[in-house]
């Protein structure tokens, strides 16, 4: 998130009612990105206009073939990035090339401020075109859902793929890599780039510490305790975004129990946290990383940037994160610090194997449904889903995109984006990915700051467990959950 990266995950598509999102073909791919939701009370109470009306009017040309939304020749689009991890060139990149399509002007906006900027504008009924809604002021897509207030993009996903008029789009991408952008049975936001979350570490650092990857958790413990010894911290942890530490949590969750536990939380079971065996082993394999002191110090204080900075300057042997880490951190990393992904270690006896990874679809793009030129909005997100814009993105902001195949081979990656690639191609058809996060943003935030809480030693594990399960059971209880479901 080239400044905020508390900030980024996506996910995919349940038109295959996949419970990971991978599976073979999804494996040629991987890259960047993830993104939080973190929620304000005062834009959860001042959202409440309502969408749906087609205030294109003026906006509308001719459809045709080539032309399947009928985009007007020297109309505006107005086009708002989230400016983190991957900057915003790349969206520059695609509105030149727009404009040279179509004719059609954008007013560009790159701001981390997405909230406050765009807040306003949604409650006056006046939102931009199109929006890369992430970052750490993201506005949580299930409110902008449930107030009607972003555009069904089935029409954009069942119109003809720019590369192959023969295809849909939606037959063009990853497959699950949809799944992410689903509120209540339809996909109203485009999780566009592949990523994978995990620990990452410095190839030189290991190498000159004669340490080798850990694959259990064990292992992973005996090296933050030699780094300690020292003077090395183990594990920075993004301490003032504690979505961070929740990679560690939840991917430990997933593999030591399984997809059925990892479920189990997606779905709102009764015992999703209190009386799941692999959650009570997963938080408390978290704590003992604080109890016996092996957190990076100062760790707690950092934002995610400070943070990866200090282990960025071998401060710290491990730090979780998204396969955003990389671009986010290019001004503070060492040429020669050889950035490398891992999958989370295991507990004993997990039901999935160390190569398992979450990974899925990240950055979610948005059409609000009272944007005012909705056709050139539908088609400039038509044309993401292009090689060339595929391959635009990935040339300027280093990561992978949702689209099968979508990138020329001869763009090369960075050392630690590659070996997401590899890891990918290693865990084969063993990928996970949680949905609550994208569903249930009430409830993500409230388990985040449990992990805040815990990981400040202000509650234990077993303090943890009843406030997640209590999120879980106050979700429950919206009669819109019932409308997300994982088989």
């Amino acid at each position: 998130m080239g400044s905020t990266s508390a900030e980024n995950h996506g996910t995919g598509s349940p038109e295959n009612g996949t419970s990971g999102v991978g599976r073979r073909a999804l494996i040629k791919r991987s890259a960047a990105l993830g993104l939080i939701s973190v929620p304000t009370m005062s834009f959860l109470s001042a959202c409440a206009s309502g969408g749906g009306d087609d205030n294109s009017g003026d906006n509308e040309g001719k459809t045709s073939d080539s032309n399947p939304f009928g985009v007007k020749k020297g109309s505006k689009l107005d086009v708002v990035i989230f400016k983190g991890g991957y900057g915003d060139d790349y969206a520059k990149a695609w509105e030149a090339a727009f404009k040279k399509q179509w004719g059609v002007t954008s007013v560009h906006t790159g701001t981390q401020e997405i909230t406050g900027k765009l807040q306003p504008r949604f409650n006056a009924g006046n939102p931009p075109d199109i929006v890369d809604d992430s970052g750490n002021q993201q506005i949580p897509i299930d409110v902008l859902a449930k107030n009607g207030q972003l555009l069904d993009l089935a029409e954009v996903l069942d119109a003809p793929s720019v590369d192959d008029p023969d295809k849909k789009v939606r037959d063009t991408l990853i497959p699950g890599t949809l799944d992410a952008g689903m509120q209540e049975g339809k996909v109203v936001a485009l999780n566009y780039i592949y990523t994978v979350w995990g620990l990452w570490y410095s190839g030189k650092l290991f190498e000159e510490k004669g340490w080798e990857a850990p694959k259990t958790w064990d292992d992973f413990l005996a090296i933050c305790k030699d780094a300690k010894s020292q003077g090395i911290g183990g594990l920075a942890h993004q301490g003032k975004y504690p979505y961070y530490i929740n990679v560690a949590i939840m991917d430990l969750i997933a593999k030591k129990g399984g997809l059925d536990a990892m479920k189990a939380i997606d779905n709102l079971e009764p015992d999703a946290f209190v009386g799941s065996d692999a959650a009570q082993e997963a938080i408390e394999a978290v704590y003992e990383v604080v109890e016996k002191g092996l957190l990076m110090p100062g760790t707690n204080g950092l934002t995610h940037t400070e943070s990866q900075t200090r282990w960025n300057q071998y401060k710290a042997a491990f730090v979780t994160s998204g396969s955003w880490l990389e671009n986010e951190q290019l001004k503070t990393t060492p040429a020669d610090f050889d950035m490398k992904f891992l999958p989370m270690p295991l507990l004993p006896d997990s039901a999935l194997p160390f190569e398992a990874i979450r990974a899925g679809s990240g950055e979610p793009f948005i059409i609000p449904s009272k944007a005012k030129n909705l056709p050139a909005a539908k088609e400039f997100m038509r044309r993401m889903l292009s090689k060339e814009w595929s391959t635009l993105f990935a040339k300027e902001a280093n990561s992978l995109t949702i689209l099968k195949d979508g990138v020329d081979p001869d763009v090369e990656l960075r050392p630690g984006t590659q070996s997401t690639v590899e890891a990918s191609k290693a865990a084969g058809d063993n990928t996970f990915r949680y949905l609550y996060t994208e569903w249930y943003s009430e409830m993500n935030s409230a388990i985040e700051n449990a992990s805040n809480e815990l990981m400040a030693k202000r509650i234990q594990p077993k303090e943890w467990l009843k406030r997640a399960q209590a999120a879980v059971d106050k979700q429950a209880k919206d009669p819109a959950s019932k409308q997300n479901h994982r088989d």
